[in-house]
């Protein structure tokens, strides 16, 4: 369940930004494929070292992970 601090940040959001958010969430939990976007990310040297190197060591690509570990926070919530 959505705790009541997370409900009370998200009065503060736009009717866009919340009917985006609806979409998106939706789109992601549909079986069709959604394209990927490039994006930039600064991350400290050292973290992303062990990063890479840990997915390396399960034989799981570090990018892959990274989208895994996003979607995983997106739907925590949802309990």
């Amino acid at each position: 369940m959505f705790s009541d601090e997370y409900l009370e940040r998200c009065k503060d959001l736009s009717v866009e930004e919340k009917f985006d958010f609806i979409e998106n969430f939706r789109l992601m939990h549909s079986q069709v494929k959604s394209p990927s976007k490039l994006i930039s990310l600064k991350v400290q040297e050292n973290l992303l070292g062990v990063f890479k190197q840990k997915a390396k060591l399960e034989g799981l690509a570090y990018q892959t992970q990274i989208k895994k570990l996003m979607s995983e926070w997106v739907k925590s919530d949802l309990g």
